[in-house]
């Protein structure tokens, strides 16, 4: 009886863990692509953002998740994967020199940037987070446009 009891306890703590350590929580697939590439000089850089305040993010050190593409026909597509659902941006960078960070002439970039929800980038038209964010509640393709200045 006292193994019994024991046992049931036991599974009943072990049952009580797992829901906690295993949440129900779906995940999705977001697609990236981004088109019109001035050359196929190195790689595209995608890097996914989840938190307000996160972008611009020049040096790259708050992003969620990060991927790099490979450019052919003036194209590039990545997919994250295993994405749980919630409120992301998307920042692009065409890496030319493979440095990993967007380098700037005077105060502009001189290599290629984008945003989601972006057709343009200006002073008065600065990315933030939640102009840029857009929810993930299933799996989704996106384009973004590559801006040079």
């Amino acid at each position: 009886m006292k193994i019994a009891i024991i046992t049931l306890i036991a599974f009943a703590l072990s049952l009580t863990l797992y829901s906690f350590a295993n949440p129900n929580t779906d995940t999705y697939s977001l697609t990236i692509e981004v088109k019109n590439l001035r050359n196929a000089k190195r790689i595209v850089q995608f890097a996914l953002y989840n938190k307000d305040g996160s972008i611009p993010d020049e040096d790259y050190e708050n992003y969620y998740k990060i991927l790099k593409g490979e450019i052919i026909n003036g194209s590039s597509t990545i997919t994250f994967k295993n994405i749980p659902s919630g409120k992301y941006a998307v920042n692009i960078l065409h890496d030319e020199n493979k440095n990993c960070k967007i380098d700037k002439g005077f105060v502009l970039p001189i290599e290629g940037i984008g945003f989601s929800n972006y057709q343009s980038i200006g002073l008065t038209n600065r990315p933030n987070f939640s102009k840029a964010s857009f929810e993930l509640k299933e799996n989704k393709s996106i384009s973004v446009k590559v801006i040079y200045m």
